[in-house]
């Protein structure tokens, strides 16, 4: 009786060595932290250092314009709660769709629309970011930058306060610049 309970505990370690094998080999393959997945999360953290005009909203929406290159980063953030308010996230193509949101990400794939989507949010209470280069100095809110893997950002103070909208000084400091008002 001693033998197959040897081999069976032998069965068992060996199976944990193939699990533990396997893991470790995928772990090995997976890819590092993309842009995507960097922009993403600051998206969500912009959140966190922005105060809107007060609302009686329960959401925070972060609202996504144009072809979707951050969906599926931004669907696992999706529900949290943020700053008291629970996280959604939400594909938008019209002036009628923005009502809700609270930041609209435009795509730098989509840079042809980006004056006129800054026109639609004209003086609504909404935090436009968008990886566009210039696309600070044009008139949105946040800039992301990449830089070698990293993500930094600009931010645009002037029209964030025209839009109502107040960055924590802690935000302002952890910018790479800040264009107008002071940091």
């Amino acid at each position: 009786m001693r033998v197959p309970a040897f081999n069976s505990l032998r069965n068992r370690q060996l199976r944990w060595l193939v699990i533990f094998l396997l893991t470790g080999i995928t772990l090995a393959f997976a890819q590092p932290d993309s842009e995507p997945q960097l922009e993403s999360a600051y998206l969500v953290n912009f959140l966190k250092y922005v105060e809107w005009p007060a609302s009686n909203r329960s959401t925070a929406t972060i609202c996504l314009f144009g072809r979707d290159t951050l969906g599926s980063f931004l669907s696992s953030h999706e529900g949290r709660v943020i700053g008291g308010k629970e996280l959604r996230v939400r594909r938008v193509s019209s002036p009628d769709d923005m009502q809700h949101c609270q930041l609209l990400y435009i795509p730098d794939v989509d840079e042809a629309r980006i004056g006129a989507v800054l026109r639609w949010i004209q003086g609504m209470p909404i935090l436009a970011a968008s990886n566009a280069d210039g696309f600070a100095r044009s008139g949105g809110g946040i800039e992301l930058l990449r830089n070698g893997g990293r993500v930094q950002f600009i931010v645009n103070a002037d029209t964030l306060s025209r839009h109502g909208l107040n960055p924590s000084s802690q935000m302002m400091r952890l910018a790479n610049r800040v264009i107008g008002g002071e940091r």
